[in-house]
């Protein structure tokens, strides 16, 4: 089975999606003349502004929901992942994908507020939807719509979960010797009680857990860089000479450092995954821009803070291997692994050098934290897709429908628990990489109805209104099949 899954894998994540993910990125960017650094400021008032409703989270609470999703295993075990297989280069690189990362976040996430619904007293939408609305609600659009939530559902709901459970497990084994089973079973009870609540109680755990986990995991890696602080000028120089192939001992893996690094950046920060957008559609907001700044700066707390704590506290510890392809050591820094032990162990590592024996239990803390949250988040957007093929196919929801994704998840999440990393993360990237091909592809042909969005808020910026009074009517703008946005104006009339 290792095999196939690797086989595919390769498929999946050649060159070709590398390209196509940086592209995206490049061209969100210049249509929108970079705006992710244009408007850092509205993103940060945005972030905590809008209100909660009983169909809708507050702005803060989709940010935090989609930053649980983002922040998760992929922060800590993916970033040496990227280090070990890419070297000191690949981080570099994580920091390109993140840049022009938040332009496709924030195209997704505003066709996501966009094109959203209310189920069930509830909004709900993501890409399937703007998928099948945008394209003019065709049969072909609704094919593709549909292709895209299956998609995420298995991706989602059966391939990824065990990447974050696997992670925890075996952090929490080498920190306090409990067996992977016992770690497995405590996360299915605690998984459990809190998807069985719903996206309000979903919002209200990532609402209270991210500030608290990442805050907690950032001033540790500020501490170990001011302790190392007569080092950083030289990880600087060898994260940028190595990310061009300028560093002897890195120049012959420049493919995989810049491979490795877009692989990693896109599974930590999900920009264009079609993950993000899902969160963002359930936020009460007054204009779909609004969640497309906000979801643009979750790319950056998720890569430019947390990934970067993490790689320099490896890099500047020196607690990390390089490998060939063939899993040869191309260079040890210091403390030598194996490739078995890539992961958690590199930064377990790098805190053990500020406080003996600490390490190992600091980072298996700060993963469960990270893992869990993602957990949750993984739920929610596994349910949100299956409404989309219960609804489309039956016309209404189905309990017995979004019971069973509960009890799938939950089943995965143990047996991701209790098996090898190498077969998780090959699964998750399998998942990772099909639902980034299905939605930037549409997220590009959608690009123009994103700009339309996009310049009448700035319009409307320009005219002097601050973010609180700027409303949307897609009518003027040409903009069709946005039935919620049309309804909420009609209702506001009457």
């Amino acid at each position: 089975m290792e095999t196939i899954v690797k086989a595919v894998n390769n498929v999946v994540w050649s060159n070709w999606l590398v390209y196509l993910c940086l592209g995206a990125g490049v061209y969100f960017s210049l249509r929108t003349r970079f705006s992710q650094i244009r408007n850092i400021k509205e993103m940060v008032h945005l972030l905590f502004s809008g209100e909660k409703s009983e169909q809708g989270i507050s702005s803060f609470q989709g940010f935090c929901t989609a930053l649980a999703g983002r922040i998760g295993t992929g922060n800590i075990a993916g970033v040496a992942t990227a280090i070990a297989w890419g070297g000191p280069g690949a981080l570099f690189w994580m920091w390109v994908i993140a840049f022009l990362g938040a332009g496709s976040a924030f195209a997704e996430s505003t066709l996501g507020q966009l094109y959203k619904e209310e189920h069930e007293g509830q909004y709900c939408g993501g890409p399937a939807y703007y998928i099948e609305k945008g394209f003019g609600q065709k049969g072909w659009s609704k094919a593709y719509g549909m292709v895209f939530a299956i998609v995420t559902v298995i991706a989602i709901g059966i391939l990824l979960p065990g990447v974050q459970s696997n992670s925890i497990a075996v952090a929490v084994e080498n920190a306090f010797g409990v067996n992977v089973t016992i770690t497995g079973i405590a996360l299915v009870i605690l998984v459990g009680v809190v998807i069985f609540g719903g996206i309000k109680r979903i919002g209200s755990a990532a609402e209270f857990i991210v500030p608290f986990m990442g805050g907690a995991y950032i001033l540790m890696s500020v501490i170990i860089i001011i302790v190392n602080i007569g080092y950083l000028p030289h990880v600087l120089g060898l994260i940028f000479k190595s990310a061009f192939g300028a560093e002897a001992t890195f120049g012959g893996i420049l493919g995989s450092t810049i491979a490795w690094g877009v692989k990693r950046g896109v599974y930590s920060n999900e920009a264009g995954q079609g993950t993000g957008p899902q969160a963002s559609s359930a936020a009460e907001v007054s204009h779909p821009a609004k969640q497309g700044f906000v979801q643009a700066f979750s790319v950056y707390v998720d890569t430019l803070f947390v990934c970067s704590a993490t790689g320099f506290m490896i890099l500047m510890t020196d607690n990390y291997t390089t490998f060939n392809a063939d899993g040869s050591i191309l260079f040890n820094a210091g403390t030598e692994y194996t490739v078995k032990q890539i992961g958690p162990a590199y930064t377990q590592g790098a805190v053990n050098t500020l406080i003996p024996g600490f390490g190992a239990a600091f980072v298996a803390i700060a993963l469960f934290f990270f893992a869990f949250t993602t957990l949750m988040a993984y739920y929610y957007i596994a349910e949100v897709n299956l409404n989309y093929i219960v609804k489309r196919v039956t016309g209404k929801g189905s309990i017995m429908a979004t019971h069973g994704l509960k009890l799938v998840l939950l089943g995965m999440t143990y047996y991701g628990a209790v098996k090898t990393s190498d077969l998780a993360w090959a699964m998750g990237d399998i998942g990772v990489g099909l639902m980034a091909w299905l939605n930037i592809v549409a997220i590009l042909l959608l690009s123009n109805i994103v700009m339309k969005c996009f310049k009448d808020y700035e319009s409307q910026m320009k005219s002097g209104k601050t973010s609180e009074d700027i409303t949307f009517d897609p009518v003027p703008l040409g903009i069709k099949n946005a039935d919620f946005w049309e309804n909420k104006n009609k209702q506001k009339v009457e």
